[in-house]
């Protein structure tokens, strides 16, 4: 065996592998039993339909013969005969499609579900997202929007379409195989002026005609794998961008940035339709074959037939049956042939949920560096940070807070302020150490998310809006100075798109005012809020977790939030050839400050 088919038999057995590592779990889930039933139930349908394809070829004989014979009785009975197997045709075809689309249907809630339940697990979203910008070896999936939403969807009807079909067509070769045996007699041969008998002729010529078939289509479609794989990336990129620029349209308004933004949509579907240009060119090649190959097929079982009928051989009802299991034969042996596209598909779909489901394990699989836990305060020791790239952040930091204290956390932009932020909150991957943070703590991020919908949920998010009375969200937001809006709880709207900077950072100050923590971690909460504004609620914060018995620490870049603050960490730059780019000097705050 050549080495190249030896590697193509391997790629053929490691993407069957792959499919199984895809598809198996659902049956052998919770779901097992009803999903194997219905399987069941589809295969059996399938071998109904193969039968109720070979009683039609028994008709076909007898109905032709009936013709050629002038039999009026035996029209009329072919007939009624002919009735009966079309609605039982019918009724199989349409209980097949309803059972298959139904699994189809189970099975795409239950993958997706496993999926979303997975890529939400433990950060794998954040940190996927963070590795992919990382810039090492570019192996982590893009998009997971769309292998979650379309290429699920697309790998479980494609698997149970393909593998059906394929079933299909060897449950008809089987059936039909026998049938055109019987039917093609002995043919003679002459060679090099020996005759030779032989048997089942048209079985030998239907087999070489389909694999010359299917030889010329794999050289012909194999192309497409690829181009498909890169056809779905260049289609989730572009709608990617698309939902950037609605969720940005403001800041690319005042940036009046609409000519950059269109050029980038325009690169983007530049690409898809570049890459889509060559998947027309190649499967038009792909279909001019394949048409001319079943096309051919039509006629060529009369060609080798006809010399047996015209010589009396056989009657009209016996080439009919020769025509009708040569087509079948053809149709089973020509499986690969007519579906090679949709494999393509199939397949770059395939090794686009596999990197998915590769890259979700290998996050599972990861250990965590950083050892996080529950304390009376806030304790860090040993504490180095990395950036995504692997560059130093920072190197052994030993840090401590405790109730009572308020902590200002001040550097140059980009030291690693937000960054030793997420470390505390543990949600940081490039992080090694210790860290003990205080159970009922709060972390509240400089752009906070606002899910859209009502407005009390969004001021409760990510606890259930019924947790609070009205009372309770109202004075939350007036005391966060958002009067306006305690009677409007029941509005539903895009939050992030509707309210201005300084008023999202409000309402997440509300958040934290409605909920009471005793320990808030601040990452610039006040950036766009006026200096009273910003006065006034690091004031009531502070006076919220001295009153709980606990302590807050904050990132500011504003001189007068030092108020309230009794100690500062400062991140400043470590001299060349140091261990890591920045160390953290702890101070005491100024005499005089609030906070002290």
């Amino acid at each position: 065996m050549s080495p190249s088919i030896t590697a193509r038999a391997g790629s053929f057995i490691q993407v069957l592998r792959r499919v199984f590592r895809l598809a198996a779990p659902y049956f052998q889930s919770e779901e097992k039993w009803r999903a194997r039933t219905m399987f069941a139930a589809i295969v059996a349908l399938n071998l109904a339909y193969v039968y109720a394809l070979v009683l039609f070829n028994q008709w076909y004989g007898r109905f032709y013969d009936g013709l050629q014979n002038k039999d009026v009785t035996v029209f009329w009975r072919e007939i009624r005969v002919f009735v009966v197997l079309a609605f039982f045709n019918i009724a199989l075809q349409v209980l097949k499609f309803y059972v298959t689309q139904l699994l189809q249907l189970r099975w795409r809630a239950w993958i997706t579900r496993n999926y979303l339940g997975r890529w939400m697990a433990d950060r794998t979203f954040y940190e996927m997202e963070l590795a992919r910008y990382a810039g090492k070896d570019g192996t982590t999936p893009d998009n997971p929007d769309q292998r979650i939403q379309e290429d699920m969807q697309l790998f479980t009807s494609a698997t149970m379409t393909l593998s059906m079909g394929l079933l299909n067509a060897v449950v008809t070769l089987v059936s039909f195989v026998g049938i055109l045996w019987g039917l093609s007699g002995t043919t003679e041969l002459s060679l090099n002026g020996t005759t030779y008998q032989v048997a089942g002729a048209m079985v030998w010529l239907a087999v070489a005609y389909c694999v010359v078939g299917t030889i010329i289509t794999h050289y012909i479609g194999r192309p497409l794998i690829g181009l498909n794989f890169r056809q779905q990336r260049f289609e989730a990129d572009f709608r990617h961008h698309l939902v950037r620029v609605r969720e940005y349209s403001e800041a690319i308004a005042l940036d009046r940035g609409e000519k950059v933004e269109h050029g980038q949509l325009d690169l983007r579907f530049g690409s898809v339709l570049r890459n889509y240009l060559q998947l027309i060119k190649q499967q038009k090649n792909l279909v001019t074959f394949t048409a001319f190959f079943g096309q051919a097929a039509v006629i060529f079982p009369f060609v080798v037939a006809a010399p047996r009928f015209f010589s009396g051989a056989i009657q009209l009802g016996q080439l009919m049956q020769i025509s009708s299991a040569f087509g079948k034969v053809q149709d089973s042996l020509s499986w690969f042939v007519d579906n090679y596209d949709s494999v393509a598909v199939w397949r770059a779909t395939t090794d686009r949920l596999t990197s998915f489901d590769d890259a979700i394990r290998a996050h599972a699989a990861q250990e965590n560096a950083l050892e996080r836990s529950d304390a009376p305060g806030l304790h860090t020791d040993g504490l180095s940070l990395n950036l995504p790239n692997g560059t130093p952040l920072l190197a052994n930091a030993a840090l401590t807070a405790k109730a009572g204290d308020s902590v200002l956390v001040q550097g140059p932009s980009g030291s690693g302020k937000s960054t030793l932020f997420r470390a505390f909150a543990g949600i940081w991957p490039f992080a090694r150490g210790r860290v003990q943070v205080p159970a009922d703590a709060m972390f509240v991020p400089q752009r906070p998310y606002m899910p859209d919908g009502p407005l009390r949920v969004a001021l409760a998010y990510p606890e259930d809006a019924a947790k609070y009375d009205d009372e309770q969200l109202r004075q939350a937001l007036k005391d966060a100075l958002l009067p306006e809006f305690a009677n409007r709880l029941d509005d539903s709207d895009a939050w992030s798109q509707k309210l201005s900077g300084g008023e999202q950072q409000r309402l997440a100050i509300a958040r934290v005012l409605l909920k009471k923590p005793r320990w808030v971690f601040a990452d610039e909460i006040s950036s766009a809020l006026d200096a009273p504004a910003e006065r006034t609620l690091y004031q009531r914060l502070s006076e919220m977790v001295r009153a709980g018995g606990g302590a807050m620490v904050s990132v500011a870049h504003r001189a007068a939030v030092g108020e309230f603050h009794n100690q500062r960490w400062t991140l400043v730059p470590e001299a060349d050839g140091a261990a890591a780019r920045y160390r953290v000097e702890v101070v005491a705050a100024p005499a005089g400050s609030a906070a002290a």
